[in-house]
């Protein structure tokens, strides 16, 4: 019997602008909508960023991201919530000065950046262990402080997420399983087709995954066009897949997805359609280790 997939719906992000598509769901209600649309359709797991109400603009508050876990434990106590622990890394250098921060700096002390997972202990949470370029400006997870993140997850009794952008960070990743401060073998996810990170390809993802632990768990995304062509290609070659308003607006060339659901659908499609099967929120837990029940307890 074939391995089943894991479709894990990314729905809003931290980059996908308002403006860009009016679909894309701002307030907590409107996130919890569609990570319970998106399970219907065909998600095991749901990764959430929130938002500012009023403005759109990427939050780290953390009576948003209660508003959103409470709402989906009480409607869907099975989906496997993932939060996020991304914001809170970028610097942007001042030109005349470039050991001073500039206007867009969201460095926060490692602590602050995973609060709410020590309040809320969410299934999963991603963990970023990449230093890098990102445009003009840098995103920078040391390892330091990434233990520091680890330690404070683990406590939680939440599970890593291990987000790699490039091959440094599942080299970091292994490091930190041999000191102890993760466990292995990982839950590990290639970031693919950022700027200045690992191009999306095949080669990139076999790359990749040659590098990981004997028996880690593995997904694989890109963002922009390539999005769908990853959920074909990280199923190939036996990983699960992501897809959602966070990684691609398009449905198809020029046309907006009007929900995450259907970015879902059509993942589900490319999935079967290669003769592979989609796991329940249920089997997922099974296979990646988790409680039957995300209830905090």
């Amino acid at each position: 019997m074939e391995p089943l997939t894991i479709l894990t719906c990314a729905v809003t992000g931290n980059l996908t602008r308002p403006e860009q598509t009016p679909h894309l769901p701002i307030t907590p209600s409107q996130i919890a909508d569609e990570c319970l649309a998106a399970a219907e359709a065909g998600a095991a797991a749901v990764h959430i960023h929130v938002r500012d109400p009023v403005s759109g603009a990427p939050s780290m508050d953390l009576e948003l991201y209660a508003r959103v876990v409470d709402n989906l434990r009480r409607h869907d106590p099975r989906l496997i919530i993932n939060l996020t622990t991304g914001p809170g890394g970028r610097f942007v250098p001042t030109d005349g000065n470039p050991r001073l921060a500039a206007a867009g700096t969201t460095l926060l002390p490692p602590e602050q950046r995973v609060s709410h997972i020590a309040a809320l202990r969410p299934d999963i949470c991603s963990l970023d262990l990449n230093t890098m370029n990102s445009g003009d400006q840098v995103v920078m997870n040391t390892p330091r402080n990434v233990a520091r993140m680890a330690q404070i997850i683990r406590a939680a009794g939440v599970v890593p997420e291990l987000e790699c952008f490039d091959s440094g960070d599942v080299v970091l990743a292994r490091k930190l399983m041999d000191d102890g401060t993760l466990e292995g073998p990982g839950l590990f996810t290639f970031v693919l087709g950022v700027r200045y990170s690992l191009p999306y390809s095949p080669e990139s993802i076999a790359f990749a995954k040659s590098l990981l632990p004997t028996q880690a768990q593995w997904s694989a995304f890109a963002v922009g066009r390539h999005a769908f062509q990853a959920v074909a290609q990280s199923l190939l070659m036996g990983g699960n897949v992501r897809i959602g308003l966070e990684d691609t607006i398009y449905l198809d060339k020029g046309r907006l997805a009007r929900s995450n659901a259907e970015l879902v659908s059509k993942a589900r499609r490319i999935v079967e359609d290669l003769g592979g099967q989609l796991a329940s929120a249920t089997q997922a837990r099974k296979a990646w280790g988790l409680q039957d029940s995300n209830a905090a307890g």
